[in-house]
């Protein structure tokens, strides 16, 4: 598949490092950029026979199938405009929007075009993610009961990142995007989200907006979803998951302990991995960052359903409801009160109760909890079907 590259910045550059790569069938073959000398060497790095300022010109370039938006967040509802008109594939990245009601826009303009429309989330097609969300998926875990998703380095590499109407806000618009579809992938993307409790603060940096954050969201299940984020974290880029279910857990650590442990005392101008601001003493480099963090995967989920008219793993109905709960967590750091997830297009399913899970012992009781004491014994808590009263028994 030819494709139209929006942007030529560090993100962009991650994107055509994944195309490109090795043997791969689906090729950027023009690059849009602000700047003509931009677009140009980003051309002559990967290779593309075309260049242009004109964003129209390269949506519309006769040669393209589909367009990758690698752009500011504020030029997001722009772009897919235009890839709507055009009757382009268009593949966004992260967030969708600045906030649920663009997305909400953006997703009303590629459903009435019918065209296909795939949200970038690369950190939901990461190795380590695929494989837990599979155990999750087959009651490995039983019911998720809490996640927590980390995301915290030093902060964005684009100005733009950094000006708050731009990018519509800091930390959280910027990495509890992905922390929030973390959550919703392993809690069920079906669950209802029904409010958010969020504390930001700016620390460190001169700017209006966040610099750090922490957030519950509640679902409808009873389950809750944690996100921390920050743009103040010194060692690098620490991404981290955790999973919590009725019958066991999960702990990923993505990318700041790779197992890639080395040691030096030369002080070099060469590159560890994304975000770390030294290469002296013990450092941890990343052997394929993009497989890491999710790219390749990513990308072959996308252009595998462009080709059989399916929906991909993360669809801009996805972003949607990943910018409302970003709205309400935004709200809540002013009011500092519970906000409710604001959803017009709700799409999974509704639940009367939390579903909370009772194992019965026997017909008198239910059980509580058992386990093996130092002394071999087996001990359990059990607590009458009836009368409600807790008691244990030794065997």
């Amino acid at each position: 598949m030819k494709i139209a590259m929006l942007g030529s910045g560090f993100i962009a550059r991650f994107y055509a490092e994944s195309l490109h790569a090795q043997r791969r069938r689906d090729m950027i073959c023009t690059v849009y950029s602000r700047t003509t000398d931009n677009a140009k060497r980003f051309a002559e790095d990967y290779g593309l026979a075309y260049y242009t300022d004109n964003i129209d010109e390269a949506i519309n370039h006769p040669e393209v199938e589909a367009v990758i938006i690698a752009l500011a967040n504020s030029a997001h509802e722009e772009a897919v405009a235009a890839c709507a008109k055009a009757k382009r594939h268009v593949l966004c990245t992260k967030p969708l929007g600045r906030t649920a009601a663009e997305a909400k826009r953006m997703l009303e303009m590629v459903e009435q075009a019918g065209i296909f429309a795939g949200y970038l989330e690369d950190l939901c097609y990461t190795p380590k993610f695929l494989k837990s969300l599979t155990s999750v998926k087959k009651g490995a875990l039983g019911k998720i009961l809490w996640t927590k998703s980390r995301e915290a380095h030093s902060g964005p590499h684009s100005a733009w990142f950094w000006d708050k109407k731009e990018s519509g806000g800091g930390a959280i618009i910027d990495l509890a995007c992905h922390c929030v579809e973390i959550g919703r992938n392993f809690i069920g993307k079906d669950i209802r989200p029904l409010e958010v409790m969020c504390w930001a603060d700016t620390q460190v940096h001169p700017i209006e907006a966040e610099d750090n954050a922490i957030g519950l969201v509640k679902y409808e299940n009873g389950s809750i979803a944690q996100f921390e984020v920050s743009w103040t974290f010194k060692a690098g880029m620490d991404l981290r998951d955790e999973i919590m279910g009725t019958e066991g857990s999960i702990s990923i650590n993505n990318f700041l302990r790779t197992g890639f442990e080395m040691f030096t005392t030369r002080n070099s101008d060469g590159y560890v991995a994304e975000k770390v601001e030294v290469n002296q003493g013990w450092v941890f480099p990343v052997g394929d960052e993009a497989h890491e963090l999710g790219y390749p995967n990513m990308f072959t989920d996308m252009f595998d359903a462009i080709e059989k008219g399916i929906e991909a793993q993360e669809t801009f109905y996805d972003g949607y409801i990943v910018n409302a709960i970003i709205d309400a967590a935004l709200l809540s750091a002013k009011t500092k009160r519970w906000e409710k997830v604001e959803i017009d297009y709700w799409r999974g399913t509704d639940i009367a109760s939390n579903n909370r899970q009772v194992t019965s012992f026997d017909d008198e009781y239910y059980l509580i909890k058992e386990e093996i004491l130092p002394n071999g014994d087996k001990k359990r808590l059990l607590k009458h079907k009836n009368s409600g009263a807790v008691v244990q028994r030794v065997n």
